[in-house]
């Protein structure tokens, strides 16, 4: 049986981080994760019944060429690919911050 790909604990806990503060500032109220055999995606949903807002893809065949993690937009766009977690995050941080500004 092949192998799955999923989000080690670390990587799960930083983006459950900050998960919990867009769902505390009442923009996200749902998520899924999937392992698949190519890659581990988390989905992000403003309602249950949507297509996810976001998805945190990582894909370890991509590590060397443009990136293990990606951010990817409800229509599919990439808005942010890298080596680490930590700039994807980055991203989402700066529109929990727009939302706390407004």
């Amino acid at each position: 049986m092949p192998t799955q790909i999923s989000f080690n604990r670390t990587e799960l806990m930083t983006i459950l981080n900050i998960y919990g503060r867009m769902v505390a500032a009442g923009e996200w109220r749902d998520y899924a994760i999937d392992s698949l055999k190519e890659k581990a995606v988390f989905s992000i949903f403003r309602r249950t019944s949507e297509m996810p807002l976001y998805r945190i893809e990582k894909n370890p065949k991509l590590a060397r060429k443009q990136g293990a993690y990606a951010l990817v937009s409800q229509q599919g766009q990439i808005l942010k690919r890298g080596q680490d977690l930590s700039p994807i995050i980055k991203l989402l941080n700066q529109k929990l911050l727009k939302l706390v500004e407004k």
